[in-house]
């Protein structure tokens, strides 16, 4: 194939198309999460995960699993941790078994405040697709993503 391949050109076309679409997602969420509870879309997403922890066999997260899941570097989402214990929505502590372990945690107030924003959430997430369905360029890639189930693994 050659760089002006119809193939290849489509390719790029539909990534565009679906990194665009990602974006005008994740903006339209971001400001309805500020607006609402001055929370970004990132602190929202590591507030969410962290909340799905359990402290059976692995149900604590290393930092990198953390990382992967809200799509941040391990420094970026460190940093990203601080903030938010820095603001009393989350907590670290030292693993019981393995004292080079540390555990973060949702206190409560950080699991009242995500309560509280998932609604909000959930409520951008289908207004910004509703809107993109509108469309016809990028509709099948809303239909692709009402159909999906579960997360990608990695």
């Amino acid at each position: 194939m050659t760089a002006t391949d119809p193939a290849l050109t489509a390719l790029a076309q539909g990534w565009c198309a679906l990194s665009l679409l990602h974006g005008r997602i994740e903006t339209h969420i971001e400001r309805a999460l500020q607006a609402g509870h001055g929370l970004s879309v990132r602190e929202y997403s590591l507030l969410d995960v962290l909340s799905r922890q359990h402290d059976g066999d692995g149900g604590h997260l290393q930092m990198k699993q953390v990382a992967d899941a809200v799509v941040l570097s391990q420094s970026a989402t460190t940093r990203l941790v601080t903030r938010l214990e820095d603001r009393g929505l989350l907590e670290r502590y030292l693993c019981p078994t393995d004292r080079r372990g540390i555990y973060t945690n949702v206190t409560e107030d950080g699991l009242k405040l995500l309560r509280e924003a998932r609604p909000t959430n959930d409520a951008a997430l289908r207004e910004a697709l509703d809107a993109a369905a509108q469309n016809p360029d990028v509709a099948p890639l809303v239909r692709a993503i009402e159909t999906l189930k579960a997360p990608i693994p990695a």
